[in-house]
């Protein structure tokens, strides 16, 4: 079997006897039932794989739909003149940056339609759409490839931002007077800026990112799984050492798990899901494809708490917007790049409830952050969260601690911010990283434990202090009577006082009592 790992060509991948994961019954219904869409979703997830099989459909190359849904579906086959502007492969950090790619497209299709290159990017469309028209009598589509990059480019530069948002705007309303000139339109992106839309001037835009109807266009799902990829399954289950059964629960608990609307089927990412297969290998790929870096900067910036990350409620307008100038972007953006998803509904608030998707994407976003809070080498960070599952897991608080002192003794801090926020953040995402169930903040009846840690035969309750005391911070646990909450819980229960410095962001004391075998 051949995957297209890499392929992003619909028609080179049919040439070439790919398999493909038949989405085009879903492409007629969005060619025959309207005009404008814009479609989000994570980096990887198959966009422009969907973006370039709209066009070889809107092209009539029906020998390409040989033995798929469209086949059967499409009666006319027409062919359409396309105009497609793709924004990936370039990186928008200056004034002219947008405007060199407009350019480049704007010329290319102008000599192909001969016309003048005169006025502005947006009348300059405008005759093009015309001229597209004219010479072949037929009605343009335009195909808009992650149409957003330009400005999530910038979410750290405000002004080069709203620049670039302003200049797409315009470009993008040249389309309304040329109405009848045009079959469809599609955008893509991985997300949908706030603000002032760049889209203000298509008023009948419909935005399909969280429609139960188009939630499974990209991506595969289980099903998929086992109607394209039975023998897949096969050899990697034999590759294992494992069952079928097993195999597929294994899959399932690291690639599957995003939702594009309350009540969809989990799908699964392409990129990870075929890598795999090609290699016979169950294996972290997305994260090879790419780095969360402006992440890690804009949770910084923004002073977002990590500690929530799956903890969050939203409603439909933060999920489908990034909006930088009226709120916080850090969960819209986690969402629509891929890291978090839909886990839950709360019918009656209208609020949906997100978490990480899968077992692959939750460790390496956490890996990347350990890595940015915790700038210490890649190897030393993961032989320490080794030694530290260990430690935990054999009830040794005291070792695990002296781990944890060791680590902020040697840790270099080039970000700045609030010491105390970084400081239990970072233990967040290290105790995160052990694999168990962590709570921040857990809410007992007399107050909120810092930090709770559970294993399967330990109870770690954790109490910080900055440029206080050890004393302190464990004499708070005592007073609150926090290990009362575990009462009935036969594990072993751990108070654990820790004093933090601000000053040199080190572990200063630490103190361990275990008040008993709670049974």
């Amino acid at each position: 079997m051949l995957y297209p790992i890499g392929i992003q060509n619909f028609e080179s991948l049919r040439k070439r006897g790919c398999v493909y994961v038949d989405k085009t019954e879903k492409i007629h219904r969005l060619v025959s039932t309207g005009k404008y869409y814009l479609l989000i979703r994570p980096r990887r997830f198959g966009k422009s794989l969907l973006v370039s099989a709209i066009k070889s459909y809107m092209e009539g190359q029906k020998e390409l739909f040989r033995g798929l849904a469209l086949e059967r579906l499409e009666t006319q086959w027409a062919e359409h003149p396309i105009l497609h502007l793709d924004f990936v492969g370039k990186w928008y950090n200056g004034r002219d940056s947008l405007t060199e790619t407009l350019e480049y497209h704007l010329e290319r299709w102008e000599e192909e339609y001969s016309v003048r290159g005169e006025g502005d990017h947006g009348t300059r469309f405008q005759r093009v759409i015309d001229a597209a028209y004219s010479a072949t009598g037929r009605q343009v589509v335009i195909l808009i490839d992650e149409y957003d990059k330009p400005m999530t480019d910038n979410l750290g530069n405000p002004g080069l931002l709203e620049h670039f948002r302003r200049q797409m705007q315009d470009f993008y309303d040249a389309m309304k007077a040329k109405d009848g000139c045009i079959r469809l339109a599609f955008f893509t992106g991985v997300a949908r800026i706030g603000g002032q839309s760049v889209f203000s001037g298509l008023d009948s835009l419909r935005d399909i990112s969280l429609d139960p109807e188009y939630s499974d266009i990209c991506g595969i799902s289980g099903s998929d799984i086992m109607e394209y990829f039975p023998e897949a399954v096969r050899e990697l289950a034999s590759a294992e050492g494992i069952s079928i059964g097993e195999c597929l629960a294994r899959l399932k608990d690291k690639y599957d798990g995003y939702h594009f609307s309350k009540d969809s089927e989990g799908m699964y990412n392409p990129v990870s899901l075929l890598n795999t297969f090609a290699n016979n290998r169950l294996d972290n790929y997305w994260f090879l494809t790419g780095s969360p870096d402006y992440l890690m900067e804009v949770m910084q910036r923004t002073s977002f708490d990590i500690t929530k990350l799956t903890k969050e409620k939203v409603d439909a307008i933060q999920l489908g917007c990034i909006d930088t100038e009226h709120g916080n972007p850090t969960i819209p953006l986690l969402y629509q790049s891929g890291y978090l998803t839909i886990k839950g509904y709360d019918g009656e608030l209208s609020l949906y409830h997100l978490g990480f998707p899968n077992r692959e994407v939750k460790t390496g976003l956490l890996d990347a952050m350990f890595l940015y809070y915790i700038p210490v080498s890649c190897m030393s960070g993961m032989v320490l969260i080794s030694k530290l599952a260990r430690a935990a897991w054999g009830g040794r608080p005291g070792e695990m601690m002296k781990l944890l002192e060791g680590l902020f003794a040697r840790a270099n801090y080039p970000i700045e911010g609030d010491p105390e926020k970084d400081f239990q953040d970072a233990m967040y995402i290290i105790f995160e990283l052990l694999g168990e169930y962590v709570n921040t903040e857990y809410q007992t009846g007399n107050g909120r434990i810092d930090i709770l840690l559970q294993t399967e035969k330990y109870i770690y309750i954790i109490e910080m202090k900055a440029d206080g005391s050890a004393d302190e911070a464990l004499g708070q646990t005592r007073e609150k009577g926090y290990f009362q909450t575990f009462a009935d819980d036969k594990r072993r229960v751990y108070r654990i006082g820790v004093n933090f410095s601000k000053e040199s962001r080190r572990i200063t004391g630490w103190k361990v009592e275990q008040p008993g075998h709670m049974a």
